[in-house]
């Protein structure tokens, strides 16, 4: 080290001009000067700060805790970065000779950090100044703010929180000019200079780097902000130079759409862009599902059996009481309470945090239609005016800030999406470990708890089979018995009605309105419940099978599918006695072979009309209901086997019905006959009369139906006659 003075010292002495050394000296008392001016200025510094992180933001109790937050950022991460740097700088005292090019290396060291601290505190740099004109027009908490102010830091003066908020902003830009003082007093040849040079450059980066980060926020926050506008106020807002905005914007994607204009490809941006939006669906899935379960978790809490009265012996019930009795009152509310603060209310936190990305994702679209048109501009003229450099450059901002941020971003919605996720199955884990252990002693006492888990889980599964099988069997045996038809009261005097659409369409086409329909169109129907209708087709002439064309008797028209039904015509019960009657009586009988069947019934069979019927000429007879008359033949001579002819008697029935029944009669025959179809059922009738064989012979005109009997003659038993 001798000889390396030695060597300096002749080297001065060699100097051709005694001031050159005189300038040398200089330069180095001006070095050790700043050298003692950059450590002196940190430790006052962080002295400051420290007492802004401890004293006066403990006594600031009476402002809200996010105030304090917004006002003090991230000032404790300042004083740790800055401790360490101080640190660092008080060490090189003790190596004089290397202290600049120590120090130059430590600023070196020291510079990503720099600037990832001083980046936050200066973006919220802005906010924090609105929070201070917000106390300023409260004269009272401005008092009491300066007063603790000056009380702390006496040299504040009336600046106030002003004066604290901007001393870490004045710190980082005199980096740079302090490291520039400290390298103008160093020699060009040193080997310090070069270091010392960096530092210097680095710190200046620092700072601009900041300055953009700060531009660069203040162009997110003023599009992240979602205003809820009415339409009249986002109207309001329509103007000129908004619509011509919109348009050549619109102009430009329809260009890159038809292929006229080369699209700007950033795959970077694009990655970033996909897993943003999968993030984004995975979190909206992800609370949709929670949503869902915390209803369903609600309707379980208010549905309580053990609070009935089960009619059930004491035993295992009364224990399951108990032990539900207690769930329902502690341990599920206590899960949903925990529920609802750990995962449901941080998941709607995520939710609301991924708005801003999202919406400058979409500004930047926008940014960029803009960004391509003032770049082809700037080709094809060489200038843009003032307005289209700024829009670049938002553009610039906007896209860089989303390049370096959406990976962090991106990653910490999926570690908070992570952690929402393990602390919803630790919930449940606890849940299920909580309801063991309180269900312990009754497990105990139930009469299987004898058995190890795969045994009782063979005995559930047995139990659990056997059930399904017997389901199974009561589902078959059930679908086996069919259901009684039902029938709607008809309106007043719709039997003729009723016998009209019969003898036209048969039981198969009639359906019933079970409510009152109103025509809204030309070809609707307007119709009342209980009404009964002929179909005539399942759908309208568009296709539409909705609307049915129905047959009222008298006019067509469309009605809703959806207000009709079939329309069951059920037998009496005389009726089904008569015909369960002969099959008892079959079941007792040696059967004996028959013949082939002959359209024909017994000659004396006899039926009641079941409708007064009014003759209608000469030839046909007036019936009354109830009425007897004897069948003759099962049809006309033509072969026609819709008429029947029958014999029409003198003696009036002793008793009317109006439905169908079978009964014996013996008595004097009348002179009058007429045609019926008697079938096996009869479903209603149609008497006409028409002379043959010089004697009054009837037509009826019927229908029959397979297997339900609503007659208007009912057929009696053959009558025994010598």
């Amino acid at each position: 080290m001798t000889n390396h003075g030695d060597d300096a010292l002749s080297s001065r002495t060699g100097a051709p001009d005694g001031d050159d050394r005189l300038s040398e000296d200089r330069s180095l008392l001006q070095q050790r000067l700043a050298v003692r001016e950059l450590i002196d200025t940190e430790v006052s510094y962080l002295h400051v700060l420290q007492l802004c992180a401890s004293d006066i933001r403990s006594r600031l109790q009476q402002l809200p805790q996010g105030d304090l937050d917004v006002l003090f950022s991230n000032i404790d991460d300042i004083i740790k970065v800055n401790s360490r740097l101080l640190h660092d700088l008080q060490e090189t005292a003790s190596r004089e000779e290397e202290q600049v090019q120590l120090i130059g290396n430590a600023f070196l060291e020291f510079q990503e950090e720099l600037e990832q601290v001083y980046k936050v505190y200066c973006a919220s740099y802005e906010q924090a100044l609105l929070l201070v004109e917000t106390y300023r027009k409260e004269p009272e908490l401005q008092r009491e703010i300066q007063g603790i102010i000056e009380a702390v830091l006496p040299q504040a003066g009336p600046s106030g929180l002003s004066f604290l908020l901007v001393i870490p902003l004045q710190r980082i830009t005199k980096y740079p000019l302090l490291l520039q003082k400290i390298l103008e007093n160093t020699l060009p040849d040193a080997s310090a200079y070069a270091v010392l040079q960096r530092a210097t450059s680095a710190l200046q980066d620092v700072v601009t780097n900041i300055n953009e980060y700060k531009r660069r926020k203040e162009v997110a926050s003023k599009y992240t902000k979602v205003e809820p506008l009415s339409l009249r106020e986002r109207l309001a807002r329509i103007n000129t130079h908004t619509l011509s905005k919109k348009t050549t914007r619109l102009s430009q994607l329809l260009k890159q759409e038809a292929g006229l204009v080369p699209r700007t490809e950033d795959k970077e941006f694009d990655d970033l862009e996909e897993r943003f939006h999968w993030v984004s669906l995975c979190v909206t899935e992800l609370k949709s599902n929670v949503a869902a379960y915390l209803d369903n978790l609600e309707a379980f809490l208010r549905f309580r059996p053990q609070d009935y009265n089960l009619e059930i012996p004491e035993g295992p019930v009364v224990q399951y009481c108990y032990l539900a009795r207690d769930l329902q009152l502690q341990a599920f509310p206590e899960f949903k309470q925990q529920l609802e603060a750990q995962v449901w209310q941080p998941l709607c936190s995520l939710a609301k945090a991924l708005a801003g990305p999202q919406n400058l994702i979409k500004k930047r679209l926008d940014k960029l239609l803009d960004f391509e048109r003032v770049e082809e501009k700037l080709l094809e003229v060489g200038s843009v005016t003032y307005e289209e450099e700024a829009a670049r450059h938002t553009y610039q901002a906007l896209n860089s800030l989303l390049v370096a941020e959406l990976p962090q971003f991106n990653q910490l919605a999926m570690r908070w999406l992570g952690q929402i996720l393990c602390t919803f199955v630790t919930l449940q884990r606890d849940l299920a470990k909580q309801v063991l252990q309180r269900a312990e002693d009754s497990l105990a006492q139930l009469p299987h708890h004898h058995l190890s888990e795969p045994a009782f889980r063979k005995l559930v599964e047995d139990a659990l089979g056997q059930t399904s099988h017997q389901l199974r069997s009561f589902q078959e045996n059930f679908e086996k018995v069919l259901p009684p038809p039902t029938t709607q009261p008809l309106l007043p005097g719709a039997e003729r009605q009723v016998q009209a659409l019969l003898s036209r369409y048969g039981p198969g086409k009639l359906y019933q309105v079970t409510s009152n329909i109103s025509g809204a169109g030309t070809l609707d129907l307007t119709l009342p419940r209980g009404h009964i209708v002929a179909l005539l087709q399942n759908k309208d002439t568009k296709g539409n099978s909705s609307r049915w064309l129905v047959d009222t008797g008298g006019h067509r028209g469309y009605v809703p599918a959806g207000k009709l039904e079939v329309y069951h015509v059920v037998p009496s019960e005389e009726e089904l006695r008569g015909q369960e009657r002969p099959h008892r009586d079959s079941q007792h009988q040696t059967p004996e072979p028959i013949s082939a069947p002959v359209p024909s019934v017994p000659a004396v069979t006899q039926v009641v009309a079941m409708y007064p019927f009014m003759a209608r000429s000469s030839h046909e007879v007036s019936l009354q209901a109830g009425q007897r008359v004897t069948v003759l033949e099962a049809q006309d001579k033509k072969g026609n086997p819709e008429w029947s002819l029958v014999e029409n008697l003198e003696i009036e029935a002793s008793q009317k019905s109006s439905c169908s029944r079978k009964t014996d009669y013996q008595g004097k025959f009348g002179c009058s006959s007429c045609w019926i179809i008697i079938s096996k059922l009869l479903l209603w009738a149609q008497i006409s009369c028409k002379t043959h064989r010089r004697e009054k012979r009837f037509l009826m005109q019927t229908r029959s139906t397979g297997e339900q009997v609503s007659a208007t003659l009912t057929s009696f038993k053959p009558m025994n006659s010598p």
